[in-house]
């Protein structure tokens, strides 16, 4: 990887650590002391729409470039590049463009409060609808980044069915199941997964509504709830059960069933699968 500064000189980067749940990566240089200007590093709490918002970054090669707008909503959802939700994002209206990505979205008085990751655009260019990591996120991931060199988080170990697809199932709130490995904590615990049977009929499997107090309806919110534990922590698992209502029937009832899960670390991915290499 490559870092270039102000003066548009080029120098070596290596990758510290990535966290692409939250599409974030960690660069160290070798640089003199002189040639570095950190930027003033502002909070993302308070916020509020029609601020004034300026983006900085690369669109389309054209280095340098700054874009002006307001903060246009705040909270927003946005997912990251391996499909996990990304939460109390900040929309802007600043235009932003592929080459924005990790660029900084700062306020009135120059200090950042966000990183630029995404845009919604039918077309692939900006459409007024950009989106930033709110700083405060950032900062927390890119100290335990420049710590650790990864980001380890709490999981069930199973795969799921996304919300929308779901409810072509039938299923309006919960996330239904898919497959449940024999190596992870949810099958130790007993959950069941999504399989087809053997008249290719799919046997619908556990649908998980709460992990602990917290109500589950989408998988959104299964993975807020989870960023409250840390791996090795016991968590209970509500599910609803599909069952025959009888041996006879091809109706079924959903039951709720609690299970005991122990939460263990998620795998981080490789480094390199993340990296860019130009064309």
């Amino acid at each position: 990887a490559g870092v270039t500064n102000f003066s548009r000189k080029v120098y070596k980067a290596k990758v510290v650590g990535v966290d692409p749940g939250k599409d974030i990566a960690v660069l160290k240089i070798d640089a003199p002391v002189i040639d570095l200007f950190p930027i003033d590093v502002g909070t993302s709490m308070g916020l509020k729409v029609g601020q004034s918002a300026y983006a900085i970054g690369n669109p389309f090669g054209l280095d340098h470039t700054l874009t002006v707008g307001v903060v246009s909503g705040i909270g927003r959802e946005v997912k990251s590049p391996i499909g996990r939700p990304i939460t109390n994002v900040i929309q802007t209206d600043a235009a932003i463009n592929p080459g924005n990505s990790g660029g900084p979205l700062l306020n009135s008085g120059g200090k950042l409060i966000g990183m630029n990751t995404s845009i919604y655009s039918p077309s692939g260019a900006s459409a007024g609808i950009g989106f930033a990591i709110p700083v405060d996120s950032v900062k927390f991931i890119v100290e335990t980044l420049i710590r650790d060199g990864k980001i380890i988080r709490p999981v069930l170990g199973i795969s799921y069915l996304e919300s929308k697809q779901a409810k072509a199932l039938g299923i309006e709130k919960g996330v239904l199941v898919l497959n449940v490995p024999e190596n992870s904590a949810a099958y130790k615990a007993g959950m069941r997964g999504t399989k087809r049977t053997e008249s290719g009929l799919i046997d619908i499997g556990d649908i998980i509504i709460k992990i602990n107090d917290m109500k589950i309806n989408t998988e959104a919110d299964l993975f807020a709830a989870l960023e409250a534990y840390k791996p090795g922590d016991v968590v209970q698992v509500t599910v609803n059960r599909p069952d025959l209502e009888s041996s006879t029937s091809k109706s079924f009832r959903l039951v709720p069933t609690v299970l005991s899960v122990q939460l263990r670390a998620s795998l981080p991915l490789p480094v390199s699968q993340f990296l860019y290499s130009p064309q």
